[in-house]
């Protein structure tokens, strides 16, 4: 990215310093302001702020705090957004993009597979309003014009989808959804900016959950959403009334973690994609569900510089033999989540989609015998290792 000097940063570098300045004591990072209101010098100065004439801070629950801009310029700047807001959750930044956008007899059309938490809230929450969501497999992706209707606002999807790491082509569904003046979605966890920026291929926002690999270390809980400034303003104000600003403290942690962003996933890439060999050679082993398996598929190698830490895999096992692979691993944590330095095991039917009815997991492949992986920072081998053990 050319920045006001005229040079070139590369992302690693953008991770440590975009965003950050040196405070009034000479600080290398931005300091944690754990504070929830701000004083002015007068009544002139506090209503250029309130009235938008300058920046400036003055109450943590409207964003207008030093450590969460920050942290949102840092994030914008990773995104190639204009702008960027935090919030106190993956889930929060999500229906706050979804309510701002989005308003009764609206129409949603989401691809692939998603969080089971998004589908809940776009299969169960939202019809309450009046905003009814179609969902397409992400092997339809191709009919999206044929689900596109008048009421259509907004088309949203994963990318890769959780748990089945299916790739959807971000500038082919964004050319079709602005045909008919819809909003093209993208929720980038699992990718993260390291591996693919969602805006430069036509998407209008990016959402993030930065509790997984943003955050990094298992230790803190927060989302974002990424774009244009017109369109961000009206989510301002639902995060605003709604309460879901991520605490200065979490802002604070947010930003130390994203310094070591570029290390930390492109080590898990590697790593990922030395697991994925190892299961897709294994004898118990009947599906591996990884975009870097064999070079990728070629809209994984279009519009992605790296595949991620995440994989999928199919025991050839019911549910209870799956779970008992799944209990004697020793170095994978059983835990839900994703994206921290340790690796995680989980069976997507007991966590991320238990709530989701037999017959949709079915349709999907989200089958009794699938384990998904986060791979964290620890040796490839040892972490083969262990899969080999719980696998024998």
């Amino acid at each position: 990215m050319v920045k006001d000097d005229g040079l070139i940063r590369g992302l690693a570098t953008r991770c440590v310093h975009a965003g950050e300045e040196l405070d009034a004591q000479g600080g290398i990072h931005a300091p944690l302001y754990n504070h929830s209101t701000f004083g002015f010098h007068s009544t002139a100065d506090l209503l250029d702020v309130v009235e938008g004439r300058k920046e400036g801070n003055l109450y943590t629950r409207y964003g207008l705090n030093p450590t969460i801009r920050s942290l949102e310029r840092k994030l914008a700047d990773l995104e190639n957004g204009e702008a960027a807001f935090a919030f106190s959750s993956g889930m929060a930044a999500e229906a706050a993009t979804f309510l701002a956008h989005l308003k009764t007899d609206d129409h949603i059309v989401c691809i692939g597979d998603v969080y089971g938490g998004t589908y809940e809230l776009l299969g169960t929450n939202l019809p309450g309003l009046g905003i009814e969501t179609t969902f397409l497999l992400a092997n339809e992706a191709a009919s999206l014009a044929s689900a596109l209707t008048e009421r259509t606002k907004m088309v949203f999807f994963e990318t890769p989808t959780n748990p089945t790491l299916d790739v959807i082509d971000i500038a082919a569904v964004a050319r079709v959804a602005k045909s008919v003046g819809a909003l093209t979605v993208v929720d980038n966890t699992f990718a993260t900016p390291v591996n693919q920026n969602p805006l430069d291929l036509g998407a209008d926002l990016v959402v993030h959950s930065a509790t997984k690999y943003l955050g990094g270390h298992s230790d803190l809980t927060g989302g974002a959403v990424i774009g244009p400034k017109d369109l961000l303003e009206p989510i301002w104000l639902w995060r605003k009334n709604l309460g879901q600003m991520i605490a200065p403290e979490v802002a604070f942690l947010l930003s130390r973690s994203i310094r070591t962003l570029v290390v930390r996933v492109r080590a898990q890439n590697a790593t990922a994609l030395q697991v994925a060999e190892f299961l897709v050679a294994h004898p118990r082993v009947r599906r591996v569900n990884y975009p870097g398996l064999g070079g990728g598929p070629e809209v994984a190698r279009k519009q992605m510089r790296g595949f991620g830490g995440m994989l999928s895999f199919v025991f050839d096992g019911g549910a209870m033999e799956t779970a008992a692979v799944v209990d004697r691993l020793r170095i994978f944590s059983i835990a839900a989540s994703l994206g921290g330095v340790e690796s995680l095991a989980t069976q997507p039917i007991t966590t991320t989609h238990h709530g989701m009815s037999v017959e949709e997991r079915a349709r999907r492949g989200i089958v009794d015998g699938m384990v998904r992986l986060s791979c964290g920072l620890e040796d490839a081998v040892d972490l083969v290792g262990d899969l080999r053990h719980a696998l024998s």
